[in-house]
């Protein structure tokens, strides 16, 4: 790709080249979540507010545009573009779709556009994963419970697994019990699979495990009662909606970003209307990298995760970038048209 010689070719990257590129490669993307909340902890990332486009019409739906620009070797600037129509699931097709820009850091021109559904979710996990690992406390948690069983269930389950995880037991809870019974065979059919159980409601889950996962499309907190969590699990609060004020309040509290976590009627924005301070958050991942975060074993521990569109670019560099090295871009050429600031000569 030129630089500041001239204008970068623009290359489209299908779903299928972005799993091809991932798959097999969850240690590596855990590294590189790692480095990228590191360069973002010292301040070398441009992270706004992420964008949300409602619909009066579609009030459950929503698209998100998160731009962001992460420096280290590779400086990338761009944006992802990622849509939630829940309904989508009772229509058999995903919940969430999206595209990622990549922008090249000397010229501003787009380089890439990647299908990024696959890209979002292995960077959801891949952030997961990384938190369950500096969050545990001792051991690492061997009953793990997964309430909400899709696309990002799925690959938490997956980074955990690949980067070292076992259990003795995965339970599984759905408010669909066709959804929990798919997760449940899928999981069984893994090699080496550990037993899966289907619960039958989520206190029942909770109380099974020491690892929960909440990865649901709840849009306000169903779980209300402390008293599920008296047994002090480590909880990944993915899905960022489910858990109440109260539920936070009893527990010690990590977010991946102060300022984006605490926005959107998310659980610890709900907590920060209630009280009126931000006195729960304990830290930010960032912090527990640096060991700079208590983690004490007597209250349940919560990682909130907003989700980084740093975290998205760097994976789509990353994408990019190996298959450029392996001559597999499609490049559309002439995507540029006008590069002549006064056009052409005799025209």
């Amino acid at each position: 790709m030129s630089q500041r010689s001239g204008v970068p070719p623009f290359a489209v990257i299908s779903g299928a080249q972005v799993d091809h590129v991932l798959s097999g490669h969850e240690k590596q993307v855990l590294e590189l979540v790692e480095e990228v909340y590191r360069l973002h902890g010292a301040e070398r990332t441009v992270n706004p507010p992420s964008y949300f486009l409602r619909f009066p019409d579609r009030p459950g739906s929503r698209i998100i545009a998160l731009p962001a620009s992460v420096g280290g070797e590779r400086p990338t600037d761009g944006l992802k573009w990622i849509s939630s129509f829940p309904e989508n699931v009772a229509a058999g097709i995903p919940r969430a779709s999206a595209v990622l820009i990549l922008n090249d850091h000397d010229t501003g021109y787009p380089f890439a556009c990647l299908e990024s559904s696959i890209i979002s979710a292995a960077r959801t996990a891949a952030s997961a994963a990384l938190a369950a690992d500096r969050l545990s406390r001792g051991e690492r948690p061997r009953r793990i419970g997964f309430i909400g069983t899709g696309l990002i269930a799925r690959y938490i389950h997956t980074y955990l697994v690949e980067t070292g995880w076992s259990f003795d037991e995965v339970g599984v809870f759905d408010l669909s019990d066709q959804h929990a019974q798919g997760f449940a065979g899928y999981l069984g059919a893994r090699p080496g699979a550990a037993p899966s159980v289907v619960h039958g409601s989520a206190r029942e889950l909770i109380g099974a495990s020491d690892l929960v996962v909440f990865a649901t499309v709840a849009g306000a907190p169903h779980i209300h009662d402390p008293a599920w969590f008296a047994h002090n699990p480590l909880v990944l609060n993915v899905s960022l909606r489910d858990l109440a004020p109260e539920i936070l309040l009893g527990a010690t509290n990590v977010v991946d970003d102060v300022d984006h976590c605490l926005k959107a009627d998310t659980s610890p924005h709900l907590v920060e209307q209630l009280t009126g301070n931000r006195d729960f958050i304990a830290g930010t991942l960032y912090d527990v990298l640096e060991g700079r975060v208590e983690l004490p074993a007597d209250r349940p521990l919560v990682f909130s995760p907003f989700g980084l569109g740093v975290l998205d670019i760097a994976l789509g560099r990353f994408v990019h970038d190996r298959l450029a090295r392996a001559g597999e871009l499609s490049v559309v050429d002439g995507f540029f048209h006008e590069l002549s600031r006064y056009g052409r000569a005799g025209s």
